[in-house]
């Protein structure tokens, strides 16, 4: 199972996809988690300890092992484009509550010059995450659709995309769709979060085909809680959880 959680940025992209890799991890699953986002906060949805992630350097920002793979130098704008990624996850991942961790990052592209190296290795990396047979794979992307864009994450099973009851949630799931059929990946799934009552329940159903529509997250204060306390919402609410579980589930027997 190889799955990208996308969406608009606050929707809780990095709480499902924490909880979703908790849930396959107590199924003694190999599960790795791959942080996408500039803004990594994955780690401590996982159950790391703030001090455990100001260790880890996103893979981005390692100019020596970028240089050193792919022979890019300031001096050298010759590389390679298939660069060796396979020993990466467990060389520079950190494994917590059963998921292994793997902090990507996104290359930041203002007056940084020439940046194809670090997208080479970043998308050789996420290709190698695919290719990994054995393993459930979880990447919280980005927020908004440059991904897509790019193709990093062409290859995959599923594109999740998390969504509010909103109209802009709406139109993102629709752009996600239809980039992705680009990219080859046929399903396109949703998991509706932050849903308050029954009148967002309609919302979101009125919106979004039902073979679509993986499940609901209602709102929930222990989840904000969590976040506040720089907490695991596995480990913070037991509702919600339940909740992703029954998303799961669904995953596994419509996606697989």
């Amino acid at each position: 199972m190889k799955i990208a959680v996308t969406g608009k940025g606050g929707v809780g992209k990095t709480t499902f996809s924490a909880t979703l890799a908790r849930l396959y991890a107590d199924e003694g699953r190999n599960v790795l988690a791959a942080d996408v986002d500039p803004d990594a906060n994955l780690g401590l949805a996982l159950g790391f300890s703030e001090e455990e992630l100001a260790e880890i350097v996103p893979i981005s920002r390692m100019r020596k092992l970028v240089e050193e793979r792919t022979g890019a130098t300031p001096d050298n704008q010759f590389y390679k484009l298939n660069p060796r990624v396979d020993d990466i996850p467990e060389k520079y991942g950190r494994v917590c509550n059963g998921v292994r961790l793997l902090v990507l990052g996104t290359v930041e592209t203002g007056g940084g010059g020439c940046v194809c190296p670090e997208h080479v290795m970043l998308k050789r990396i996420i290709s190698n995450l695919v290719l990994r047979r054995e393993d459930v794979v979880i990447l919280d992307m980005e927020a908004g659709l440059e991904h897509l864009g790019r193709g990093t994450t062409e290859g995959v099973d599923c594109f999740v995309v998390v969504i509010e009851p909103g109209a802009r949630s709406v139109q993102t799931y629709r752009n996600v769709k239809r980039l992705a059929e680009d990219l080859g990946v046929a399903q396109v799934r949703v998991v509706a979060n932050k849903v308050r009552d029954e009148e967002d329940e309609a919302f979101i159903r009125e919106r979004i085909p039902e073979e679509d529509l993986l499940g609901f997250v209602h709102y929930n204060t222990e989840i904000i809680d969590a976040d506040r306390k720089g907490c695991s919402p596995y480990d913070f609410s037991e509702s919600a959880t339940d909740e992703i579980r029954k998303i799961k589930e669904t995953i596994d027997s419509t996606i697989a």
